[in-house]
């Protein structure tokens, strides 16, 4: 019973040191893009405060039992092309299935936009299109067959029983993203509830972007009559240094939305 307990802990490890990782690299992949590729600044993405992104999180389970999948029911080797390819698709499938559910929650459920594909050819909705399902796809095959074996390797390492200490370190950053979940879920309700009161769906980024320009202007005008450099707005805490309340803050971008849509 130790034995078959000992186990069961170690694939519970392993499976959240995979979303931990996926989290991490998942955020500062967005980070550059967003830097050098989207919107040419830098932008902290995702819903959460900190550096992590959840959805990337699941999308690393996710190739991990794909591509671990066993095809031998289904008459297919792993080894084979025609395993290689129809993992590759499965891969593809389920990442662009996960950023579709996740983005519809978003919008459907909390009224908030992650991100928009709203100016790409063939998108649906504004949450999902052929361009970016191109970059799972390939995204989907390097994972596969590049990085599967040497990832799986590392983490069942770490999850071993000999290393147990490491289950301490990794707890303590799951519960982190927790709080921090906690903290964004209380937040989201707020943006949620000016949303549905001016009958929009608010873009997180431009809100954020909205907050620190106001809140940058608000530090600069504090440091004129002094020879102190104004302070930058916080780069994981864009409402703090606001002179409004969250709340007051969240809806008057929001009104200024509807605002803006009705002309």
């Amino acid at each position: 019973m130790y034995t078959n307990l000992m186990d069961s802990l170690i694939v519970f490890i392993s499976i959240v040191t995979l979303f931990v990782i996926g989290s991490l690299i998942g955020w500062v992949i967005e980070l550059f893009f967003r830097r050098y590729v989207s919107q040419h600044k830098w932008v902290n993405p995702g819903f959460l405060v900190g550096p992590y992104l959840p959805i990337y999180g699941f999308g690393t389970v996710a190739l991990y039992g794909l591509s671990n999948i066993n095809l031998a029911s289904i008459g297919l080797s792993d080894t084979s092309v025609w395993g290689a390819i129809i993992k590759v698709v499965m891969i593809a499938i389920v990442m662009v299935l996960v950023e579709f559910i996740a983005g519809l929650i978003f919008i459907k459920g909390l009224k908030i936009k992650l991100w928009d594909y709203s100016n790409r050819k063939g998108n649906i909705m504004g949450i999902i299109c052929p361009s970016f399902s191109l970059i799972w796809l390939v995204v989907g095959a390097l994972y596969y067959f590049f990085i599967n074996k040497y990832l799986v390797d590392a983490v069942y390492w770490l999850a071993s029983n000999d290393h147990q200490i490491y289950y301490f370190f990794i707890g303590m950053v799951a519960g982190m993203i927790l709080v921090d979940f906690a903290y964004s879920i209380h937040l989201a309700t707020k943006i949620t509830s000016a949303a549905k009161k001016n009958k929009v769906v608010i873009s997180l980024d431009k809100l954020r972007e909205s907050v620190r320009e106001k809140t940058a202007e608000i530090l600069k005008i504090n440091t004129q009559n002094t020879k102190k450099k104004p302070k930058k707005p916080n780069f994981f805490f864009p409402f703090k240094g606001s002179k409004n309340s969250v709340t007051d803050e969240i809806n008057e971008y929001a009104a200024k939305d509807n605002n803006k849509d009705k002309k």
